[in-house]
């Protein structure tokens, strides 16, 4: 009677984990916010995560609450499913960023970015006021992104001697930004 009952408690960590892979087979090319099922990198390891997450979970879960075990197992599953889609979806990020980028003196850009002759940067930078990112270090390239007033980013290099700053961002250059439009988080400017 026991090993049923263990044996139904998987059945329904799996339906979960199941349910939890249907929902999120729509979204996985989209550029959705992160949660259980929405990650901004397309790929499929985010729902992989979320059901080996609930698999794990469930039988956690179940096995700590002795007394309550249904629930346990929910409650299991739920907190692992959403444990490996953060972490699946983190893999994902990464993986988009590896495949998408190139390496141009020494500096890993990505493929819709152009490359520059570079001086190093380094530190947190804030912008100071709403800013285009472009994919060249001009106001004619294509615009790529956006920077808001109050955003810190990692300053990756500068090109065009200081007037343009690489944005970095897990250690790629994904665009330009003007060099006017932002300063080091340190600076104190009591105008903006």
């Amino acid at each position: 009677m026991r090993t049923q009952s263990k044996i139904a408690k998987v059945g329904l960590a799996m339906t979960l984990a199941a349910s939890l892979g249907v929902a999120a087979a729509p979204v996985t090319a989209s550029a959705q916010p992160n949660g259980v099922i929405g990650c901004s990198a397309p790929g499929k390891k985010q729902e992989g995560g979320a059901i080996i997450g609930a698999l794990i979970g469930g039988l956690i879960g179940n096995k700590v609450a002795r007394n309550e075990q249904t629930a346990g197992t929910v409650i299991g599953a739920g907190l692992g499913a959403a444990a490996g889609s953060a972490i699946g979806c983190q893999v994902q990020k990464k993986d988009s960023l590896d495949q998408g980028s190139y390496v141009s003196n020494g500096y890993r850009i990505a493929n819709y970015v152009q490359p520059a002759n570079f001086q190093r940067a380094g530190g947190r930078f804030i912008a100071t006021s709403t800013v285009n990112l472009r994919s060249g270090p001009s106001t004619s390239a294509g615009k790529v992104g956006q920077l808001t007033r109050g955003e810190t980013f990692t300053a990756m290099a500068y090109a065009r001697r200081g007037e343009w700053v690489l944005v970095s961002r897990n250690g790629v250059g994904v665009g330009y930004v003007n060099g006017a439009y932002v300063r080091p988080t340190g600076y104190q400017n009591a105008n903006w």
